[in-house]
This record gives C-alpha cells, sequence and structure tokens, in this order.
C-alpha cells in the first residue's frame, strides 16, 4: 500500500498549523495571559516556545518522518516492545476528538442562533437550555436535540476534508486555515476599534514581571505550549511521515510554532478587545467580565455582539465560523492520527477507517449530548490533557532522549533541514522538558489527593478521569498484540 504523501510543502505546513491553531487559541490563551502577568506571561511563553514547543515538533516530525509511519509504527521500529507506546498517543487524541466534536456542535448551534440572535439579552440562559445542563455529572437529564444534530453535522464535516487522507486536506487546509485567519483579523481590527477596547487590551497587555518569579507563571506557560501545538496526539508524527523523503524539518517546525503563537496573540488582541467594549457598556470592571473556556465564546462573547451598534447577526455568524474552521482543521487532524496507525497496521482503506471511527466516536458521545454531557466533558478534558497528554510527551521525550538517542535523531533532522539543530536540542529533549513535565504531573496528582477537580463527586471523577487513563495505555497494550497484516 503506497504511503499518502502531501501535494506540496505549503499544504503540509497548512495543514500542520490547523491542527495546532484550535479553540484553545481563542478561548484559553487570552485568559491564561491575563491571569498570569499579561505581557510578562507573553515573555515566559515565548521561552517555553523556544525550550520545549518546536523542539518537540521537530522531534515527532523527525520521527514520523525517519520511520516513514504513524506514531504506532513509529515506536515499533524503535523497539517492537513500544509499539503501545503510539497507540496510546492515538487514544489520547481519539478520545478527545469524541468530545472535541460536542464543541462543534455548539458552535453550529450557535451560528444558526446568530442569524436572528435567538440569544437574546441572556446568552447564559440560552446555553443553558441548549446544553440542558443538569446539577451534577450523575444527574443525565434528557438528550439534547439540537446538539445530538450538531454532532452529526460536526462528524460528516470531519469524514468529508479528509475522504481521500493527505490529498484532501492538502486542499481543504486552504479554506479552513485561510478562512480564520482572516476572520481573526476582522475581529482584532473590529475588537480593538470599539469603545472601551483600550481598557481590555491593558489588562491582556500590561506586564506584571514580579509574575515571572511565580513557578506557577511558568508552568501554565509550558501547559499552554503543549496543548497548543497538538503534541503527543500522534498526528505530527502521522503529518510527518506524509512528507517527501528530502522535505525540510527543522524550517516547518519554527514556521508552525511561530504561527500558531501568532494566532494565539491575535486571538488575545480580538477578545480584550471586545471585553474592553462589554467593560464599557455594562460599567462593571473588565475582572469582572473575564471567564476562560466554554463561558467566554458561548455566553461573554454573544452579549458582546448582540450589543455591538450595528450588523449583529452578520458578526455573530461570522464568529462562530471562525471557530468551526478553528476547530475542525484540529479535529480532522486527530482523526487522520488514529487512520494513519490503523492503516500501518491493517492495511485498512482510508475511507473504510475514517468511516469507522467517525462511528465509533459518534456514538461514545452520545452521552455527552444529554443535559449531565457538559460535566463529564470537562472531567474528561482535565484528565486527558493533564494526565494522558503529558505522559505521552514524558514518554517521548524519554524514549527519543535516552533509548534512541537524541543525538542520532538529531543527526537525522540535519541531514533534511535548511539549518541545523545544535546542542540545545538535546538538552531541551533530554532534561529541560521533562523535568517540567514530571512537575506538572506531580503536581496535578497533589491537587487531586488534596480534592476532586472541579469539586465534582469523587466517583464521577475516577470514571471519568482516572479510568479513562487506566484504559488508555491497557488499549494500547491489547492493539499492539493484535497481529500486523504485511503488504
Amino acid at each position: 500500500m503506497l504511503r499518502d504523501r502531501w501535494d506540496s510543502r505549503t499544504a503540509f505546513v497548512l495543514a500542520s498549523i490547523g491542527s495546532a491553531i484550535g479553540l484553545g487559541n481563542v478561548w484559553r490563551f487570552p485568559y491564561v495571559c491575563y491571569a498570569n502577568g499579561g505581557g510578562a506571561f507573553l515573555l515566559a511563553y515565548l521561552v517555553a516556545l523556544f525550550i520545549a514547543g518546536i523542539p518537540l515538533l521537530i522531534l515527532e516530525f523527525g520521527l514520523g518522518h525517519k520511520m516513514n509511519g504513524s506514531a504506532p509504527q513509529s515506536f515499533f521500529k524503535v523497539k517492537k516492545s513500544y509499539e503501545w507506546m503510539g497507540w496510546m498517543a492515538i487514544l489520547v487524541g481519539f478520545f478527545i476528538v469524541c468530545y472535541y466534536a460536542i464543541i462543534m456542535s455548539y458552535c453550529f448551534n450557535y451560528g444558526i442562533a446568530a442569524v436572528t440572535q435567538a440569544w437574546g439579552n441572556n446568552p447564559q440562559e440560552y446555553f443553558d437550555k441548549l446544553t440542558g445542563i443538569t446539577s451534577g455529572p450523575f444527574e443525565m437529564g434528557s438528550i439534547r436535540g439540537p446538539v445530538i444534530m450538531g454532532l452529526l453535522l460536526s462528524w460528516i464535516a470531519i469524514v468529508l476534508c479528509i475522504w481521500k487522507g493527505a490529498k484532501t486536506v492538502g486542499k481543504v487546509v486552504y479554506f479552513t486555515v485561510l478562512i480564520p485567519w482572516f476572520l481573526l483579523i476582522v475581529f482584532v481590527v473590529r475588537g480593538v476599534t470599539l469603545p472601551g477596547a483600550i481598557q481590555g487590551l491593558n489588562y491582556y497587555l500590561t506586564p506584571d514581571f514580579s509574575k515571572l518569579l511565580e513557578p506557577q507563571v511558568w508552568l501554565a506557560a509550558f501547559t499552554q505550549v503543549f496543548f497548543s501545538f497538538s503534541i503527543g496526539f500522534g498526528v505530527m508524527i502521522a503529518y510527518g511521515s506524509f512528507l517527501p523523503r528530502d522535505s525540510d524539518i527543522v524550517n516547518n517546525a519554527f514556521i508552525i510554532g511561530l504561527c500558531d503563537a501568532g494566532t494565539a496573540f491575535l486571538g488575545g488582541l480580538a477578545v480584550f478587545g471586545a471585553l474592553g467594549y462589554h467593560s464599557f457598556i455594562t460599567g462593571k470592571p473588565v475582572e469582572a467580565v473575564v471567564s476562560a473556556g466554554p463561558g467566554l465564546v458561548f455566553v461573554t462573547y454573544p452579549a458582546i455582539i448582540s450589543n455591538l451598534p450595528f450588523w449583529q447577526p452578520l458578526f455573530g455568524v461570522l464568529f462562530f465560523l471562525m471557530l468551526l474552521t478553528l476547530a475542525i482543521d484540529s479535529a480532522f487532524s486527530l482523526v487522520e492520527g488514529v487512520a494513519a496507525g490503523v492503516q500501518d497496521k491493517w492495511k485498512l482503506s482510508h475511507r473504510t477507517v475514517n468511516i469507522s471511527v467517525a462511528l465509533l466516536a459518534f456514538g461514545l458521545a452520545i452521552p455527552l449530548t444529554f443535559g449531565g454531557g457538559l460535566h463529564w466533558l470537562d472531567i474528561v478534558d482535565r484528565f486527558m490533557t493533564q494526565f494522558g497528554l503529558i505522559s505521552i510527551v514524558l514518554i517521548e521525550c524519554l524514549v527519543i532522549g535516552y533509548i534512541y538517542g537524541s543525538r542520532k535523531m538529531k543527526e537525522y533532522v540535519n541531514s533534511q533541514s535548511e539549518f541545523s539543530v545544535r546542542g540545545w536540542w538535546d538538552i531541551f529533549i533530554k532534561v529541560v522538558t521533562p523535568i517540567v513535565l514530571l512537575f506538572l504531573i506531580a503536581m496535578e496528582v497533589i491537587a487531586r489527593v488534596k480534592s476532586s477537580y472541579g469539586g465534582y463527586p469523587r466517583g464521577a471523577e475516577f470514571i471519568g478521569g482516572w479510568l479513562v487513563v487506566i484504559l488508555i495505555p491497557v488499549v494500547g497494550f491489547i492493539l499492539m498484540k493484535i497481529k500486523r497484516v504485511e503488504a
């Protein structure tokens, strides 16, 4: 079976940027920046970008390109017994795309609602009605028809985007990456020119350099980089394997990393300009209207759109179109990571794998369309990112750094690149990044021992968190043991 290849370097770069850039650039980065020293956090973020983010991109692109395979295939070629590590990576990505499609469903519904401004003067009430959110995870409530229809639309869109693998993706990304960039610029211009915008921008960018002395700020910066770059999902390994044999690796990693960081910064300008305006018209201080995650994009931002002086429906539709196009790249890249692993091992057709993954993910996500689903989504997301993802990245650093040999990988990527990485890359992969990751895991374990996440019942935390985390290596080991199909 011939391996998929990118049609051009531009297609690869755009696909990788699309995978890295997602909803987190709009709803997570601005809030994290504000909460951790504003302009000072940007300095910490840039340090983390060059110490961890770009070196890890180089590692994953290099691993996929050298081994010419998906994450499971690549680890299998490092050592046969390591194949399960690759399966762990794409299983984490698979669980994440299951609930990521739910967020896309909300975006579909809000995009339709924006036409008539259906949320009126109370977006919070509209969001609660859409999700049917209950008082806790063990009160499931009823299934939400609009959410499950949005979920179906999301999966149809995802499958169509990857219908023929890299060839389809290489064409789709010209729309799904360039359009959200254009729309983001529109929202930056609109946001920073609104009355009161400067007040919001001051909260976003004013540096508090004393924060740089706090370990939490540096941990937040490294965490943001890990989450933002699609590292640890097996995606970038698969994308690297689709590159032609004479492709540049180091340059591509720098281009993709810097584009992701720039998009996150622009997202902050758009969000905080609008928040400053919201503060101006409501009379509330900026800190009273700042929120992260769903609260920002499904409650605060619709309220801002409703109070714009003109063209509210247009800006509402454009905002949620931007979110959808940001989200879909990340979603279909996660599916591509899974598809590449399955194809490498069992030689199934791309369409068969894509449809099978979509049907399985759709089925697993159905409980999240109930009223209690948002609670379970929150719990699973926390454990997937804080334990699953970080553990995978730590494993990658240790395996490539000490067992395969960072020097061997460095020599390979240098042979494929216009300019070379030096000894600093070895130090970051073997020492700095593993120390940061171990510290992150330790802090999260201590926090969870002291109290359950978000005040949820311990039983819900165990089912949606610890059990899922334990399940991933077990399933990965089982998949490794299933007999391979040779070409």
